[in-house]
């Protein structure tokens, strides 16, 4: 099969499209047909990208760890799919990545594709998806009536962010540079504070949760807008300072079928859009690294 992989530690301009050996499906997995493939820009720099689990050398690595795709074959105690099926969803860290014709994935990581969304859709659901969903409700227990501030609001993350918040009946505060204003207000945020202008500090009252995708000073500044009993949750460093009589959370996103299921379905209604930045044949995928990190906004993905 084709794939890209790298063969050395290193950025994305080690990486090579080449031949590779097909994948083995181990015991709960299934071999996915990959259609598209999404990424993050600095998965490249992880440990799991280097190492398994049990810290061995497993070079060369295949990046990109969101797939989207058509099960090819399933093994001894797979459940949940047959051969044939549409799925999307993520693969370990500590495994070869989507960025190939085929990739071998845990079946629990999956959830079903409903025929009416894209692959190239699916593909950038799955990191953005459930670590908006897990930031907000799991981590941060957002419920209907309170209010939420999402910094990033224009990024892959914070557009999700966004339209979970609104469709949950929080009142929603976005932040970011000037030109996401437009975006963030057409996906559902109630308010918008262009933070090139405007101290967040003075901008913002107090809130019940403050959902970071930015890190920083603003990370630090945040917890003093929470009020008590509520939350600061980050996803980029652990909270320098925690909000007084409320919580500091932060947390890495986790594989959850449920939770996909419900946001394909949400996909599928028309409720949630992810915010497509570019898509990449996948043989270009250096090129598309090269892109995000020089600031395209939202998701880059591979078509496969």
């Amino acid at each position: 099969m084709k794939a890209v992989r790298i063969h050395q530690r290193g950025d994305h301009e080690g990486l090579v499209f080449e031949d590779a050996p097909a994948p083995h499906a181990a015991t709960g997995d299934v071999i996915v047909r990959v259609h598209a493939a999404g990424f993050v820009p600095d998965e490249l720099a992880w440990p799991s990208t280097w190492v398994d689990r049990a810290g061995q050398e497993r070079t060369p690595s295949i990046p990109a760890h969101e797939v989207a795709g058509v099960v090819t074959e399933t093994r001894y105690g797979t459940s949940g799919f047959s051969v044939g099926d549409r799925v999307f969803g993520l693969t370990d860290w500590h495994r070869d990545g989507a960025a190939a014709e085929y990739t071998a994935i845990e079946a629990r990581n999956l959830a079903s594709l409903p025929s009416s969304v894209g692959f190239v859709e699916a593909a950038a659901l799955p990191i953005a998806g459930l670590t908006a969903w897990q930031g907000l409700f799991v981590h941060g227990g957002l419920r209907t009536g309170q209010s939420v501030v999402v910094h990033g609001a224009a990024g892959a993350t914070g557009t999700v962010a966004v339209q979970l918040a609104r469709a949950s009946g929080a009142h929603v505060i976005a932040t970011g540079r000037a030109k996401a204003a437009e975006l963030a207000k057409d996906l559902g945020a109630h308010e918008f504070v262009d933070l090139e202008h405007e101290p967040f500090e003075d901008a913002v009252g107090q809130v019940d949760l403050v959902f970071d995708t930015i890190g920083g000073d603003l990370l630090a500044q945040s917890a003093g807008r929470v009020k008590p009993g509520g939350a600061l949750v980050s996803i980029t460093a652990p909270p320098p300072v925690a909000p007084k009589e409320g919580n500091a959370v932060f947390f890495i996103v986790e594989p959850d079928r449920t939770q996909l299921a419900e946001l394909a379905r949400r996909t599928e209604a028309g409720s949630l859009r992810p915010h497509i930045g570019a898509v990449y044949p996948f043989a270009d995928a250096k090129q598309a690294f090269t892109a995000k990190q020089h600031g395209i906004p939202g998701k880059v993905v591979l078509s496969i």
